[in-house]
């Protein structure tokens, strides 16, 4: 059986991609690595935020929707996205950060065994910097010097996820038989499941929340995918999914890389994705998230996708 190395990326919703690339390029000091657009509708900016090549397990997604209201809080949702800082000094130095910067940000706190910082951004996402505290990370995550915000406190990738259900043994479940992920932490309230023992670039939190789902907005979380190596595990898994009972979209060509999506019974959406080949398939790494990106399928249809998009440098 294959394992799960960790999480590949995660993806939100933005009302406005301008705002949207101001807060997470200059206020989190991370690199636009990818300008493209939805390839399902392809009228809305994808943009992709990471480390220097934008390596799997360092991704933020966001789908600008212009018609996006707010986000009603509740159950059956992706919650809140960790994100890894180096040290408990470097906690101090985001809230330094952020109090500058006006940021909505709380206390120093704990949070899945970690001293943690939370915070929002301009959109009420909600998102926790936690203490890496000199754990091991990938080795294929590399750093963007290019960043504003001091080298040792850098955000490194992504770290513990929060999903909230009704439904904890459901979530709890997938992750568990299907994926293998071992659970390390259990309460009334909810339960911690790790795809690499202690490590929280694979991370997930679970939370018990009764009352109605959450109904998404600017600032939601749409889906989280999980890492696979290559096509032939993607396929695996495709076949794992489908034996479960849950209906798999089927394996999809994202051009920079493969992955298929599918719910839980909790209604979570998972995609699954491969490594590669990658945000350097179309672009050097000194040019990425430089200009707009497309997949072969949409180059033809360049000038009709760049006239319904608004400039956001």
């Amino acid at each position: 059986m294959y394992k799960i190395p960790g999480h590949h990326h995660i993806s939100m919703i933005t009302k406005d991609a301008a705002t949207n690339n101001h807060f997470y390029r200059e206020v989190l000091g991370l690199r636009r690595v990818k300008k493209t657009v939805n390839q399902d509708s392809p009228s809305m900016y994808h943009l992709f935020y990471g480390d220097l090549t934008g390596s799997a397990g360092t991704e933020l997604s966001f789908f600008e929707m212009t018609n996006a209201g707010r986000t009603v809080r509740g159950t059956n949702a992706i919650t809140q996205i960790g994100l890894l800082v180096p040290s408990l000094e470097s906690l101090t130095y985001w809230k330094q950060r952020f109090e500058q910067l006006d940021v909505m940000h709380g206390d120093i706190t704990t949070y899945a065994g970690r001293a943690a910082l939370p915070f929002e951004d301009s959109e009420g996402l909600r998102l926790i910097l936690l203490n890496n505290n000199g754990e091991d990370i990938p080795e294929f995550w590399s750093a963007w010097e290019g960043s504003g915000v001091d080298q040792e406190h850098r955000i490194l990738g992504m770290g513990t996820v929060e999903i909230t259900v009704r439904h904890v043994e459901r979530t709890a479940s997938t992750l568990r038989d299907l994926f293998g992920y071992a659970e390390v932490a259990r309460s009334e309230e909810g339960a911690i499941y790790q795809s690499v023992e202690g490590q929280a670039f694979g991370e997930i939190v679970l939370k018990k929340l009764e009352g109605p789902s959450e109904k998404p907005g600017r600032g939601s979380i749409h889906h989280l995918a999980i890492r696979v190596k290559n096509e032939e595990e993607l396929r695996y898994w495709d076949g794992v999914v489908k034996e479960r009972g849950f209906d798999s979209s089927g394996v999809i060509d994202r051009f920079y890389f493969q992955s298929l999506y599918f719910r839980d019974s909790n209604g979570i959406l998972f995609e699954i994705a491969t490594d590669g080949p990658g945000f350097t398939k179309d672009s050097t790494v000194e040019a990425l998230g430089t200009k707009l990106d497309l997949p072969p399928f949409l180059e033809g249809r360049r000038g009709e996708i760049e006239a319904k998009l608004q400039p956001i440098d």
